[in-house]
């Protein structure tokens, strides 16, 4: 890991300090072209960029993949992978329905008019699933569940296919699980673009969700005024702040978890303690040594002379994830206002709301607070299994290391 110590300059002077360091300026990506070819020539374009970008030796037969696929794949899963599935699933609508149990509210204002809020669901929903060499069903319920607790009538998902030109079982079992209508064997911006204007065989979508690399991201902002689109999220993120009783061998897991996501995702500790950043510092550049899967990626130090100041670095900064272990974690978590996910204590590692403690992993990278995830030990050791067996399913063996570490 590239490993960087900032002092502290206030709040806003160190989040931007931090940001420019760990930004790194990748190759100029140019979607337009991809999205003319695939307005212009539909189905044919779309054969002939998964051929040329996804991970397939051969574009698939059909980019519709047969429903009765889907079936198969879910009646076909090894029993313990689709006890932890089905748990993921189970766990993830139960916090949907509770976000969708928001009843209409009606304002009346001074001058005797009256204004009636109402969320309704629209009708056709895109879905991404990022795939090719490897498969990432946890996302397949991140965003079809959602969407479907919310009434949408329409879920069409889309995922690249992999070197046989098929998608990975895993994939279509989510599907099935998930009671998606449609899904389609392409990847990549050229997926998006077929979502967001049609094909021959696919039809337009009213808004698309889901995580996916730079070339998904670009496509995404290209057609945000086309269509709905649920955020431009970047890089995977953790920020985690420690305190004087942390266990120092589970922060670095979790670091070196979110580093599997590749070189990109910027990781911060901040603590209050010099020996507990040293301690934390150590052991995740230990384990990142061990494990060769985990990316480079760029490992920020700050010291505070407070915890009410490591929250106000988090609340300029806008992690994606962020992990209070201080002993005072609960109380810290009601100040923090920007971050996708606050997980609060100990055993809330983040691979927990990666995969089935409930809470969605499809977060911005920079914005409002969407959840608070609070496991404790018993939970955590309920959860460990299915997090283990899914994230490596997903090739991501550090995230269940991470979660079953808190079981020992």
């Amino acid at each position: 890991m590239r490993v960087q110590r900032f002092n502290w300059e206030g709040a806003t002077a160190t989040a931007n300090a931090i940001r420019v360091w760990g930004s790194e300026v990748g190759p100029a990506i140019d979607v337009a072209p991809i999205e003319r070819e695939v307005r212009e020539e539909g189905d044919a374009a779309l054969l002939r960029l998964t051929e040329r970008f996804d991970a397939t030796e051969r574009a698939p037969e059909s980019l519709r993949v047969d429903p009765e696929a889907l079936a198969t794949a879910l009646a076909g899963l090894d029993s313990g992978l689709r006890d932890s599935l089905e748990l993921a699933a189970v766990n993830v609508r139960a916090v949907a329905d509770a976000q969708a149990a928001a009843q209409p509210r009606r304002v009346d204002l001074p001058q005797g008019q009256s204004i009636l809020l109402r969320e309704v669901a629209t009708e056709a929903a895109g879905l991404y699933a990022p795939g090719g060499r490897a498969a990432y069903p946890s996302s397949v319920l991140m965003c079809a569940i959602p969407a479907r607790t919310a009434g949408v009538e329409r879920l069409a998902l889309a995922s690249p296919p992999a070197p046989d030109g098929r998608l990975h079982p895993l994939i279509l079992a989510a599907a099935a699980l998930c009671e998606v209508d449609e899904v389609y064997a392409i990847g990549g911006a050229q997926a998006i673009f077929a979502l967001a204007y049609g094909s021959e065989t696919i039809d337009p979508v009213d808004v698309i969700a889901g995580p996916g690399n730079a070339w998904v991201r670009e496509a995404k902002r290209a057609i945000s005024g086309i269509v709905g689109i649920d955020s431009l999220a970047g890089p995977s993120e953790l920020m985690v702040i420690a305190g004087g009783d942390t266990n120092s061998e589970w922060a670095a897991f979790d670091l070196c978890a979110q580093a599997e996501h590749g070189g990109e995702g910027l990781l911060v500790v901040c603590a209050v303690e010099e020996g507990a950043l040293e301690a934390v510092v150590a052991a995740t550049e230990r384990l990142a040594g061990e494990r060769p899967g985990v990316g480079d990626s760029p490992l920020a130090l700050v010291s505070t002379d407070s915890a009410r100041e490591a929250i106000d670095l988090a609340n300029a900064l806008a992690p994606e994830h962020l992990e209070l272990f201080d002993e005072e974690a609960a109380t810290l978590a009601g100040h923090v206002r920007t971050a996708g996910c606050i997980f609060v204590g100990p055993y809330s590692a983040t691979a927990f709301g990666d995969y089935a403690a409930g809470s969605n992993h499809v977060l911005p990278t920079g914005g409002a607070g969407r959840f608070s995830v609070e496991v404790p030990a018993d939970a955590a050791a309920k959860l460990a299994p299915h997090v283990d067996a899914l994230a490596r399913a997903e090739g991501f063996p550090v995230h269940g290391e991470s979660a079953m570490i808190r079981t020992r």
